[in-house]
């Protein structure tokens, strides 16, 4: 992919899909970590399991098109693994309302890193990347609204708990994209 006057170069666009790797595969951790805890027959488990499902599909496309385009994964995945994993059963351990609190802050960074990589890809001719994130940025916003809907807002300490789950998500994303 070469130079456009506005546009990304080629690095960019590998770390544009790199980050969205990393952070679909520290989503589905997440996931496992809560419904490790939580368990099937709790409150939101059905939520859980289909949010789950579509953050498998999301890193499964990623993974796919890491493969095809030669791109190189974050050397942090190991780490992402494990935190992303803590960071669900912590927020489950802690109830249902918390666990829905986990999935409002993430998905709100991940809703402005989506949209950022959109307005980047605006002067691309990257139309296979921008169609997958702008479809995947509609479905993080709908498990944010679903989230909301189930209570995050009303999780003990929600504005703290919200304030440093957000502020890892987007420490995790600067990192991601460069290691």
């Amino acid at each position: 992919m070469s130079d456009s006057k506005l546009g990304q170069t080629a690095a960019d666009i590998a770390s544009m899909i790199r980050v969205n790797q990393a952070g679909e595969y520290g989503a589905a951790q997440i996931y496992k970590g809560q419904l490790a805890v939580m368990g099937d027959d709790a409150p939101h488990s059905s939520a859980i399991h289909h949010m789950a499902e579509q953050e498998q599909r999301h890193l499964d496309t990623f993974d796919k098109m890491i493969a095809e385009r030669g791109v190189r994964p974050t050397a942090l995945q190991p780490f992402w693994k494990l935190a992303g994993y803590a960071l669900g059963a912590t927020t489950a351990a802690m109830g249902p309302r918390a666990a829905m609190a986990c999935t409002a802050a993430v998905e709100t960074e991940i809703d402005r890193h989506y949209q950022e990589q959109l307005d980047a890809l605006e002067s691309e001719d990257d139309p296979e990347l921008t169609r997958i994130i702008a479809e995947f940025r509609e479905e993080e916003l709908e498990h944010k609204e679903t989230a909301i809907a189930m209570g995050a807002e009303d999780a003990p300490g929600y504005p703290a708990l919200s304030a440093a789950i957000r502020l890892g998500c987007r420490f995790a994303i600067g990192l991601s994209k460069r290691v």
